[in-house]
């Protein structure tokens, strides 16, 4: 998934969590009721981000963390090679130099 599908998803995610709560908090029942569902929804919400987190501190493979060692990986990848070619440049301007400077 692209670095902009994730983001999607994580907004789709979030919005929908925003419009649940929302919606159970001016739900026409009684506050008990409506702290109970709430209640409800927030301890499931917590046992995922804990199960992620576990998940995360494992280092076991997930959606998101496969894509983000993809993406450092081409990062790294991309940045070795700029460093090399600039290595290639110095040495030649340092030729270069060093030639003038012979003549």
């Amino acid at each position: 998934m692209s670095k902009k599908g994730n983001n999607a998803l994580i907004t789709f995610l979030a919005g929908a969590a925003v419009g649940a709560i929302i919606g159970i908090l001016y739900a026409p029942d009684k506050g008990s009721n409506t702290r109970e569902k709430l209640s409800f929804q927030l301890d499931k919400y917590k046992k995922l981000l804990e199960d992620y987190l576990n998940d995360l501190v494992t280092g076991k493979e997930t959606p998101l963390t496969s894509e983000a060692k993809s993406q450092g990986d081409k990062v790294v990848s991309e940045t070795r090679g700029k460093a090399e070619r600039l290595l290639e440049d110095v040495d030649e301007l340092l030729e270069q130099l060093r030639g003038g400077k012979k003549s």
